[in-house]
Order: C-alpha cells, then structure tokens, then sequence
C-alpha cells in the first residue's frame, strides 16, 4: 500500500512545454512502474508531445482526451499563473495538486488552499518537489532522475515527510543505506501557507497498513509542529515519529533567515528549542544528527511492537 498515488494513478503536467517540465516529465515516466502521465496543458501548444505525452490547451482538453477522471496534476507553471492553473485543475475534477512552482503570492496560495478544501481536493506544497513511492511512482521531481530516485528510496515501512525537498531524499537514503525502506516519502514545501501540513497527512499514514513509523524533517518558524504533537496526542497515533530539527542555530542568532518562508520565528514558541520540547512532550523522538535517524526508526518499532 500507499499513501495518495500508486501505480495506477493517472496525472497531467501543467505548464508541461516549460524547460524544467520537460525534465520533470521524462523522470517520472522513467521511474518505477511508468507513470501514467496522461497529457500535458500549455496554452497555445494543442497538437504537441512531450515525450510522447500529448499536450492540451486546457485542462478541460486532457479530461475529455482521456475519457475518464484524471486523478493528479502536477504544476509547474510562473508564479502570477498559477492560482489560475490550479483552479481549473480542481474545477475539472482532479484531486490531487502537487504545486512546484515556488514564490506564489501568500494570498493566492490561501485562495487555492481553500478551492480545494471546499471542493474534496488536496494540495501538496507549493514550492514542493512531490510524492514518491518507491519503485511504483513518482509525482514530481522528487529524487531527480530515474536512476537517482532508485539508489536513494527503496520499498518499506517508513513514511517520510519534509518541508524541502531535498532534505526528504537525504532522509531517505539515509534510511535505505540502513536497510529501512519507505513506504511513501512526501515533500510538502517549505512556504509559510502550505496545502497539507504533517498533521494532515498523518490520518493518511495512520490507515496505511505498509507504514509502520514516520519519519519529518522540521525547520524552526510556523505552527505545523505544535499541529502535529497535537493530532498525535488526540488520536493515541500507532505509529512511533522520529523528527531532525535542522536550524537550532537560529535560537541564538536572532533575525538569522533561514531559507524557507515558512521558517519565520514569530515569537518564543516558534523557536527550535520550544519545537522540541513540544514533540518530546507528545512521544516523537528528536534525533540530533541525520545518521542518528535510522537506529531510532528501528528502537522505535522494535518497542512498539515489542
């Protein structure tokens, strides 16, 4: 099992004739078991291929070419275009949004997130790089090219959530190097208003049977962490989290910018040190090191099982 995709999604890519989509494309169709990468939407571009993927001036055009419900999208398309992208995605249906694009307008990003809350859908990110499940599917440019993805994810037990995108497969292939395989790995971006946040996931993992602990890479800033330590508490989570809280230094180097928007330290409780605190208090373990992750997955199993 999975979380969000498996080998029989099917997706469009939005924005498909960009540079970077291009890419984008030809590696989730390399990847795994091929994605069903469906067709590709870019204005004024009806008739063309992108690796054979047939692209659509809308997303109306892909629906109806497919001849049935199109369950994802993938948008890679400018900033100041894409709440325009992704409301008519969502209005054509489609469930899934795993929104690239970095720099959105907060305001826009807040308008989609709604859309699709009143509609039944979900977003992943934006400024995300997707959703990967080892060795069946890839929804993004998680992992980079096929070859890469394969070293650094394996299939397992671990479900991996991340606010960047690059630290989700550093977390992995730490994991992988241990002999933990991942079950489903999620990027979910690393802006300050996000489509789905640790907490919104975790029911997701929690009914999934192949999922036996969960592993986030966490920033200081936001209010995702506090979600989390609560939904864990509320629902008595089966499932053991183990945490990396990268940027402790900024505890000490006050107004320091991380990278991230969404790592805006508002006031003390947002601050690393109060982070940690607040996992610790709901039963996640916090590794200090990246290497350490691994063995704590495994303590964390062995005792819950044990």
């Amino acid at each position: 099992m999975s979380i969000l995709v498996n080998e029989n999604t099917t997706f469009i890519v939005q924005g498909i004739t960009g540079r970077e989509a291009v890419n984008l494309t030809r590696e989730c169709l390399d990847y795994g078991k091929g994605a069903k990468v469906v067709g590709g939407v870019t204005p004024g571009r009806l008739g063309r291929e992108v690796h054979g993927v047939p692209v659509f001036d809308t997303v109306a055009q892909a629906v109806a070419h497919h001849g049935s419900p199109i369950d994802g999208s993938v948008v890679t398309v400018p900033p100041a275009f894409t709440k325009d992208a992704v409301f008519e995605a969502i209005e054509n249906g489609i469930k899934l949004i795993v929104i690239v694009t970095e720099r959105i307008p907060r305001r826009d990003v807040a308008q989609m997130v709604e859309l699709a809350t009143l509609r039944g859908a979900r977003i992943i990110g934006p400024n995300c790089l997707g959703i990967i499940v080892p060795d069946v599917v890839k929804m993004g440019g998680i992992g980079g090219p096929a070859k890469d993805a394969a070293k650094s994810y394996t299939p397992g037990s671990v479900g991996v959530i991340s606010r960047s995108g690059g630290m989700t497969t550093e977390m992995s292939s730490t994991l992988t190097a241990a002999g933990l395989g991942q079950s489903t790995a999620v990027s979910i971006g690393g802006d300050a208003i996000i489509g789905s946040s640790y907490a919104e996931l975790m029911p997701l993992f929690e009914a999934d049977e192949q999922t036996e602990a969960i592993v986030i890479y966490t920033e200081p800033g936001g209010r995702m962490e506090a979600e989390l330590a609560k939904w864990v508490t509320d629902n008595n989570s089966r499932l053991p989290i183990v945490a990396f809280m990268a940027g402790r230094f900024m505890d000490e180097m006050p107004g320091m910018s991380f990278g991230h928007a969404g790592t805006i330290v508002e006031g003390k409780e947002d601050t690393a040190t109060e982070k940690i605190a607040r996992l610790a208090e709901a039963g996640i373990v916090v590794a200090e090191e990246i290497a350490e992750i691994p063995e704590l997955v495994k303590q964390a199993i062995a005792k819950r099982k044990g």
